[in-house]
This record gives structure tokens, C-alpha cells and sequence, in this order.
């Protein structure tokens, strides 16, 4: 993937440089002192090899691949030794999003499961809703907006201990998609905050508890409109809403073909892939899912945000009802049906490989063996104790197999980072921090000049980018190697997202500054500090001759003063996040 990627990326960048091609975007440099000594040492092909968020993907991309990876009967590898330094601050970039020096000596005395278990057992900082509460945000002005929403996502992404937590909500948002774009409701900031602290509370609990928040909360009762659903009406030929009922099995629970416990599709006697659901089927579903609404939803008062919707029974759909091949009797109320319904999801056979395999996808790697989805698919079906869904256990399974644990070894290993966690992960690694509390990061969306990427900022409820995209024209989509974040990838988001980095590694962002004050000692002896940033943001993944590059461009910055000294940071941390190698998490 590293390979596919330093190609994609160069090509991008190739792209955005050509001033000379109707349309093209302007040049995308490095200003100032720091940018003419780099630009000299370099030039502008390797500073703009790098891949920001953007491009939209076509919705008609398949939701899975073929892949030729490793049979699902082959055994496990054997579990590795202690980890070094770099392999201590490896696992913490997927496990979490950042490296420090505390954390890896505590990933390394501590050992990578005990250090799971540490992160599960930190309570969580202030929620999302309360903060935003606390901070002034419940007033009137601020009914029809979202203040202080990014905010207080950033405030966590950023700045919250439990870092583990931080990923894996993020990571549900991605799949349990709710998007600021489509909540067009009163308090709609308190709504999106109060959905991620509902991912949150889930994070670490069980799936079915979690498809029932999910499924209850106002933001997704909006945003997919099971809010207001009504029974159907023969005389004016109403019926209940389908959206909802499509989505939940599509993309929250089943998926659309049946699967072996590998991930890998069921066949029929035409070699086809067997469905797992049909067209009459979600009609029945949209039935079962009538007669929801806000919990007294005030004008003054946001809230509602924070309650599960209630059951009208006015509204609901009368009659038996069957879902798959679950009977639901006509004597079933609204929350009994919803809860038969949500039971038989979640018990379904596709759900382990289905759900595992997307986790490991925004965890790990993008294009998981079958083995390993097999694994992480047991540990969903049971936790050991009896238990199905247990997300603890899922977790363990995804981040201490040994997949996970050695970095990938082929073009069909790795993933590229989301331009989201690169970005978290150098705000934690240089400790940025908010001294008046309010975390004005803002709306990181813009392609041309942020990231083309923000939480809870999805294009559409396929989020950002699908988990069965495989770039097209491209030697990944010659293998049918599945790589979802290359759909962010253009030749706007490669210009965007570096000039973004340039000027935040050096400036901040809103009233969020950077201090390198301790980087300052190792700005005399280049090679030293290079190998440290590219340690703790890239963990063993820059090559010899990558970081060499590296150092040969920073010592050309005079550090005479102590103004070319803090070049010389800002120049590695600048050249690491821009490197394929460093954007591909292997």
C-alpha cells in the first residue's frame, strides 16, 4: 500500500503544482523563511506528496472486495515479545491517536493488553452536552446553530485522557453515521453533541445496547427520519418511511449480502452473493419503526438532545409484522416490536463480520485478512463468558491480534491515516492545549484550504469514504485491494491539507498554540530529532532513507539563532506528516 500510495500522492501533487493546466489550483508552497530553505532543499514534488481529506466517492462502490490474503484456517502467528519504543508508540497511534514518552513507557511496562484495560477503566471527561451547557451555549441566539459543537468535539479528540474511548466514538460516528448537514431541528448543536456522547457512553459496552441508543437518539431519529414516522394510510396512500429501516440493516447492522464468520459473501447455486434482506422486508421493517418522537421538545430548552424518543401509539402501525423470519404479533406495542426487531438484528450471524471488520478498517488496516475478520468475528459472537457483543472484547480481538501487532509486510497491508487522526495525533504529540477553554479549531471541512474532514461533518450517511472502496485505475484496484480513505484523495485535499499543517505546526489554530520549547536542545543535532518525531508519529514506519532526506533538508536551516532552530522543528514535523510513509499506518 505504501508503494500504491507514494504514487497516488506524488501524482496528486503533481497535479495541484501545475500552474500551467486550465483550472488548476494554485501552487501550494511552503511561505516564509522556513518555506524558501525547504523549498530549495526539496522542491515542491515531496513537499506536496501528501494526502489530505476531500473528493467525494461514488455510491454505487461496492460495500465489499475480493482479496487474496492469508486462508481463514491458517493459524495465528505467535504473540509477540515486549514492544520497543517504536512499536509502543505504533500501537498507540491505532489504539489511540498519539505517542508520548510517558505513554510509551507505559505501553511497554504495562504490555499493550493491560494498557487496554487502563483505558477502559478511566470514567469519562465531561460530556459533550453538559460542557457546551456549562460553557453558555444553552441560550436562544444559539437555537438554529451549532456553537460550541466542534468546539467540544476537539476539546475531547484533543485534549481528553481517555484517548482510547476518543477513537473508537469517533470511529462509530463513521459508521453509525449522523451528519451536522442534516439535522435541521431546534438546538441542532445540542443534538449532534448529545449523539456523540451517546457513542461514547457505548464505546465500551455492549453492541445491541449501542444499536438501540443509536437507533433512540433525536439525532438519528432526524437524520434518517424514523422521527415522526407514521402508519400508513390507504385513503391518501401514505406509507411509512423507508430510510431509516433501509439504513439500519444496510449500514448499522447485516449489510446487504450474507456472510461467512471471514467477511467473505455466501454464495447461491449460481455463484452469486446471497442477499441478506428484501425490498419487502424493509417495507415490513419501516412498519415496525412508526409512531417515534422527541421527548417534549421545547423551544427554550435543549434538553430533549439528551432523551431517547418516545412511542406515540396513535402513530404505529397496526397488525402483525415480520422481520426476516421473526413474527411480530399484532398485539406487540411500538417499543416491544422495536426491541423483537433490534434483538434479531443484532443476533444475526453477519453482524460479527459485518461490524468487526469495519472496526478493524478505522483501527487498523483497510483491507483485513479473512483470518482476521474470522477472529475478530468470534470474539463479537462470544466474549469467552457466554456473551455476544461484548465491545470490550471486540476491541481486545481487534488490537492485539497479531495482525494488528506486526506492521504490514505487503502492498495489501496498512491503511492511510484519515486526515482527522493525523491531525489529532500531532495536536496530542505536541501537547496543544486551549488556555481559555473554548477549543476554536472550528469546521475543518474546506478541502482546498483545511482538511476536507471534520467529525460528524459526512458528506452523506456512507460517511466520508465507503469500506469496500478500491480506488479505481490504480495497482490497489488491480488486486481488489479495499483502501476506503483513498476516496478522500485528490489533487485539492493533497495542496489543502499540507498548507494546512504548515501553517498550524507553526502558528496554532484559533487560540490553540504550539510551544516546541523543549524540542529547542535538539534542533543542534538533526539527526536526533528526526528520529524522535518520526518514533512517536510514525512508530517503525519511515525507512532509513526517508528520514535521511528528512535530516539532510532540516540541517540545510541554519540554526544559528534560535529562530532557525524552531525552522528546523517545525521543517521535521512538516516533512514527517507530508511523507507517504508517514501517511500510511502499517
Amino acid at each position: 500500500m505504501i508503494e500504491e500510495a507514494e504514487t497516488l500522492l506524488v501524482r496528486a501533487g503533481d497535479a495541484a503544482q501545475d500552474e500551467s493546466t486550465p483550472g488548476a489550483l494554485p501552487r501550494a508552497g511552503l511561505s516564509g523563511s522556513l518555506g524558501s530553505s525547504l523549498s530549495t532543499s526539496l522542491g515542491a514534488g515531496l513537499l506536496l506528496s501528501a494526502c489530505g481529506g476531500g473528493g467525494g466517492g461514488d455510491e454505487t462502490t461496492p460495500t465489499t472486495a475480493p482479496s487474496a490474503p492469508p486462508s481463514p484456517s491458517s493459524p495465528a502467528p505467535a504473540p509477540l515479545p515486549a514492544p520497543s519504543d517504536a512499536q509502543a508508540a505504533r500501537f498507540l497511534a491505532m489504539a489511540g491517536f498519539a505517542a508520548s514518552a510517558s505513554e510509551v513507557a507505559n505501553v511497554k511496562a504495562q504490555g499493550y493488553a493491560a494498557w487496554l484495560e487502563a483505558q477502559f477503566a478511566l470514567p469519562r471527561s465531561q460530556s459533550h452536552y453538559d460542557w457546551m451547557v456549562a460553557r453558555g451555549y444553552a441560550v436562544d441566539a444559539n437555537r438554529d446553530s451549532f456553537n460550541g459543537t466542534d468546539n467540544s468535539l476537539w476539546r475531547k479528540l484533543i485534549g481528553s485522557p481517555d484517548q482510547l474511548r476518543q477513537r473508537v466514538a469517533l470511529a462509530l460516528s463513521e459508521i453509525f453515521v449522523v451528519s451536522m448537514a442534516g439535522l435541521p431541528v431546534m438546538w441542532r448543536g445540542f443534538v449532534a453533541a448529545a449523539y456523540m456522547d451517546w457513542l461514547e457512553e457505548h464505546a465500551f459496552g455492549n453492541y445491541r445496547q449501542l444499536i438501540e441508543a443509536v437507533s433512540l437518539s433525536p439525532a438519528m431519529g432526524v437524520y434518517l427520519n424514523m422521527r415522526g414516522n407514521r402508519r400508513e394510510d390507504t385513503s391518501t396512500g401514505r406509507v411509512p418511511d423507508e430510510n431509516y429501516a433501509r439504513e439500519l440493516m444496510q449500514l448499522f447492522t447485516i449489510g446487504l449480502v450474507q456472510l461467512n464468520p471471514d467477511g467473505s459473501p455466501k454464495l447461491g447455486a449460481d455463484g452469486k452473493p446471497l442477499e441478506t434482506y428484501t425490498q419487502a422486508q424493509i417495507s415490513e421493517l419501516a412498519r415496525v419503526l412508526t409512531g417515534w418522537e422527541f421527548d417534549n421538545a421545547l423551544r427554550d430548552d435543549p434538553g430533549y438532545a439528551r432523551r431517547p424518543m418516545i412511542h406515540v401509539a396513535s402513530r404505529f402501525s397496526v397488525g402483525a409484522k415480520k422481520v426476516l423470519d421473526v413474527d411480530i404479533p399484532a398485539s406487540a406495542d411500538g417499543p416491544t416490536a422495536l426491541r423483537t426487531v433490534l434483538d434479531t438484528l443484532a443476533s444475526h450471524p453477519n453482524v460479527g463480520p459485518f461490524i468487526g471488520r469495519q472496526l478493524i478498517q478505522r483501527l487498523v488496516c483497510s483491507n483485513p485478512s479473512p483470518a482476521y475478520v474470522q477472529r475478530v468475528s468470534a470474539a463479537f459472537n462470544d466474549n469467552g463468558s457466554g456473551q455476544r457483543g461484548d465491545m470490550k472484547a471486540v476491541l481486545r480481538a481487534v488490537l492485539l491480534d497479531p495482525e494488528a501487532l506486526s506492521p504490514a509486510s505487503s502492498n495489501a497491508g496498512g491503511k492511510l491515516r484519515e486526515p482527522v487522526q493525523r491531525f489529532v495525533q500531532w495536536a496530542r504529540s505536541v501537547g496543544l492545549s486551549s488556555p481559555t477553554e473554548l477549543w476554536n479549531v472550528g469546521n475543518l471541512s474546506d478541502p482546498a484550504t483545511r482538511l476536507g474532514q471534520s467529525p460528524l461533518r459526512a458528506p452523506s450517511v456512507f460517511n466520508f469514504f465507503r469500506p469496500g472502496y478500491v480506488p479505481p485505475n490504480s495497482a490497489l484496484g488491480e488486486a481488489g485491494i479495499t483502501a476506503p480513505e483513498f476516496q478522500l484523495c485528490n489533487e485539492s485535499t493533497v495542496a489543502g491539507y499540507l498548507n494546512f499543517m504548515q501553517t498550524v505546526i507553526v502558528n496554532g489554530v484559533g487560540e490553540l498554540k504550539p510551544s516546541y520549547a523543549s524540542e529547542l536542545s535538539l534542533a543542534n543535532d538533526v539527526p536526533a530529532l528526526v528520529a524522535k518525531w518520526a518514533e512517536l508519529l510514525a512508530g517503525e514506519g519511515l525507512g532509513a532513507s526517508t528520514r535521511a532526506a528528512i535530516a539532510s533538508a532540516v540541517g540545510s536551516i541554519s540554526a544559528s539563532t534560535d529562530s532557525g532552530r524552531l525552522n528546523r522543528v517545525h521543517a521535521t514535523l512538516l516533512l514527517i506528516l507530508a511523507s507517504p510513509e508517514y501517511q500510511i499506518q502499517k
